[in-house]
């Protein structure tokens, strides 16, 4: 039922899903037995327990009173993109900290875009457009302190401003699936890469690309 549901949520549209699900549904793949339903709840707590519906409040019990923190030792482990882990370990890498920080602002009506900044993925505060957030630590940023990130982090190859704009909830969902694939790669999981490949399958406008990837990977071991 677990794909069956994803690929329903992903046919949905871009941005017409809950995300939150999305990513439990992702985990669950990993974890067969992971209420889905109890993690929505353990998110609904999280946001229940936020003193105030602002950005700085909300950061503050993220990342100060919570202790959700970016995972700096081992920042490939694969539970670094797995919803339920990251809620269990409060650590993991900027898109599933940003998934978390998205959702629980969601709920308590602090809105936030994800911004797709090649390197790191980043928050965009939507009251305020010119303010960012850095969910791998839980900081405030502007636009240059953006700018400066992606130089430090990518060498400081050419920047525009395109790497700022909002993207929808579908690109999350593709970068989460996309850090999984690349690690279950390194590895050579290949149990990991296989519900990776068949999650990916079914997002409208990817899926005949990952089939046609998926089964050149396999067939050695046919």
């Amino acid at each position: 039922m677990g794909v069956e549901r994803f690929a329903e949520l992903m046919a949905a549209g871009p941005d017409a899903f809950p995300l939150d699900e999305a990513c439990l549904l992702i985990a669950a793949e990993a974890n067969p037995s992971l209420d889905v339903e109890e993690g929505l709840r353990r998110l609904d707590e999280i946001a229940h327990a936020c003193a105030a519906p602002l950005l700085a409040t909300l950061l503050e019990h993220l990342y100060v009173d919570l202790g959700f923190a970016g995972n700096l030792i081992d920042y490939y482990d694969p539970r670094n993109s797995l919803l339920d882990h990251v809620l269990d370990r409060r650590l993991g890498i900027p898109i599933t900290l940003a998934v978390i920080a998205l959702e629980t602002g969601r709920r308590i009506g602090v809105p936030m875009s994800g911004i797709g900044m090649p390197g790191h993925f980043l928050l965009r505060d939507k009251v305020d457009p010119n303010v960012f957030v850095d969910p791998f630590s839980g900081r405030l940023l502007g636009k240059i302190d953006c700018l400066r990130l992606h130089q430090r982090l990518t060498g400081g190859t050419p920047w525009t401003d395109d790497f700022l704009l909002p993207v929808p909830k579908q690109i999350i969902v593709i970068r989460v699936l996309s850090n999984l694939k690349e690690v279950a790669k390194r590895t050579s999981d290949l149990r990991m890469l296989q519900w990776v490949m068949r999650l990916r399958a079914t997002i409208p406008g990817i899926g005949e690309a990952e089939r046609a990837e998926f089964a050149s990977m396999m067939s050695p071991l046919n």
